[in-house]
């Protein structure tokens, strides 16, 4: 029963990614003012200065945001795989099962990366983006989705016996 809540897991792992890069392919233009809003540390009133420089020029706003958009397909791709490859050995013994895991856990890690490291990390300390309301918003459901990717990283990591 494990197994299958892993492999479960890893698949809605892809899901979520795959869901999120069509969204902002669906609505490029408003992902891309999203992001131009963030990386211009505009409407910033609580620390209205930074240590670092903003962005603004549009070429730059695209190659951030196709970053994004490719990290979690990348991220969904790879965690489809992992399913797909925990699914094929779910009867298996344990050691072919754990030696399956590795696209899941790349999946689930990526995603970590994009939602922690990209949103949390650089949009939120360096960007500031918790100064606006829209950013705030973004800021908590990044959160939330790198916390629960953590946890299925770490559930799928843990050792099958």
């Amino acid at each position: 029963m494990i197994r299958r809540l892993k492999i479960c897991l890893a698949m809605f792992v892809a899901l979520m990614c795959l869901m999120y890069a069509s969204q902002n392919l669906v609505n490029l233009g408003a992902a891309f003012n999203f992001v131009a809003d963030i990386v211009s540390m505009a409407n910033q009133v609580v620390y209205p200065r930074s240590f670092g420089p903003a962005i603004h020029s549009p070429a730059l706003i695209w190659i951030i945001l196709y970053i994004i958009i490719a990290l979690e397909i990348g991220a969904g791709l790879l965690a489809a795989r992992g399913a797909v490859d925990l699914w094929q050995v779910r009867n298996a013994d344990a050691e072919d099962f754990n030696n399956a895991k590795t696209f899941a856990i790349l999946g689930a890690g990526i995603a970590v990366v994009i939602w922690f490291g990209l949103f949390s990390v650089i949009g939120g300390a360096y960007f500031q983006m918790w100064q606006t309301e829209v950013g705030s918003a973004a800021l908590q459901g990044a959160f939330q989705y790198a916390v629960l990717n953590g946890i299925i990283l770490i559930f799928i990591n843990t050792a099958d016996t």
